[in-house]
């Protein structure tokens, strides 16, 4: 900022409009992020910008644009009813010892114990902070919850949401788009909805990890799928066993898990009783991975020499893990980011029809298989 600026208070757009050389009309067109003016003149603008230090009112700006540079980022966790045996569900609780008053902050929990929801909020918040816009962390674990963030998007409180849901039946992707909110979601949805979306190429993902088993020379392979009314457990499913059949093995044993370690060390613990000779496990999460190799040791099995294991998404999980997971990567963070960007374009064009972007999967060799 020159000395002359500094000296007659804070800088204005007026102020910009002479260094630049332009009317304050356009500086503030340019602020606004009006798209038909000339390149060059944005350029100069945004130097103009710099060299002044002007800081734009965002409360003045919103109520020209309408725009409050905010985003929700909404975790979405239940079904319908939304009582304490569906939180205890999403959150892997006995329904039988959850009470209402605790389904939320058990909720919350398991969100922030996953390395995945860690993941989502660094590629939101990567792509969104060079923007000059900011996410609002938002929980809609049950119905109250889910018409606060409608409400919240109606009164203007953000410009938009990033819904990750957790839960087959979430209606709260269904109620922004009947609200007519612009939202787009991680993950296909479980029942049609006219909505944005990203997502993994979910079975080509399990088929590498068929293959890669089955080149090792494995041959008696059982998988724990995540939870089979999710859209990602059931294609994770479909495509290890498609593969495996077309490669010559149709029987696959089966332990059905939710995605949490925890569950994972159960489905392990029945495998062994139901197959004690396995010798390789494809596990449809990195945390469903862990525990598996959990069990393993305690029954005194060695990883990989005894039984080949292999996780799903290449978490910080899958790098922590003992020894360290092969896993099949799902770029969560580049994700995330199409997520937001595909909100972006949608607020610029209200009109637009949704789309989908689906990422390619990868598999990552480590030393568990």
């Amino acid at each position: 900022m020159t000395d002359d600026l500094r000296s007659a208070g804070t800088p204005t757009l007026e102020d910009v409009a002479r260094a630049a050389g332009v009317s304050r009309a356009t500086v503030s067109r340019v602020i606004n992020g009006v798209r038909n003016v000339d390149p060059v003149i944005q350029e100069a603008v945004r130097r103009a910008v710099a060299h002044t230090g002007y800081a734009p009112n965002r409360a003045a700006r919103s109520l020209v644009t309408r725009r409050t540079d905010a985003i929700a980022l909404v975790v979405s966790g239940a079904g319908v009813e939304s009582g304490p045996a569906d939180s205890a569900r999403t959150s892997g609780a006995d329904p039988a010892e959850a009470g209402e008053p605790d389904s939320g902050s058990a909720f919350t929990a398991q969100v922030f114990a996953d390395p995945f929801f860690g993941r989502v909020v660094t590629g939101v918040v990567n792509y969104l902070r060079p923007r000059g816009m900011h996410p609002v962390l938002m929980f809609a674990e049950t119905s109250r919850a889910r018409e606060d963030v409608v409400s919240f998007l109606r009164q203007g409180s953000a410009d938009g949401a990033l819904v990750v849901s957790t839960h087959a039946e979430d209606p709260l992707p269904g109620l922004l788009t009947d609200a007519g909110l612009p939202a787009v979601l991680y993950a296909r949805p479980a029942r049609p909805v006219r909505i944005s979306y990203v997502d993994l190429a979910h079975q080509d993902g399990a088929r590498l990890a068929a293959e890669h088993l089955l080149a090792r020379g494995c041959r008696r392979i059982a998988t724990i799928s995540g939870p089979l009314d999710v859209p990602a457990g059931q294609e994770r499913l479909a495509g290890f066993r498609d593969t495996m059949t077309r490669l010559g093995h149709p029987y696959i044993p089966i332990a059905e898990g939710q995605f949490t370690q925890e569950s994972g060390e159960a489905a392990m613990e029945r495998l062994l009783v139901e197959h004690p000779d396995l010798d390789a496990v494809f596990a449809a999460n990195d945390l469903m991975a862990v525990g598996a190799c959990h069990v393993l040791r305690e029954h005194g099995k060695r990883v990989p020499e005894d039984v080949a294991v292999i996780g799903f998404d290449d978490s910080s999980a899958a790098s922590a893990c003992r020894p360290p997971l092969t896993t099949i990567r799902q770029p969560v963070e580049a994700m995330a980011a199409e997520m937001a960007r595909l909100l972006i374009e949608r607020l610029a064009k209200p009109d637009g029809a949704a789309t989908s972007v689906i990422f390619e999967p990868a598999l990552v060799v480590r030393d568990s298989a």
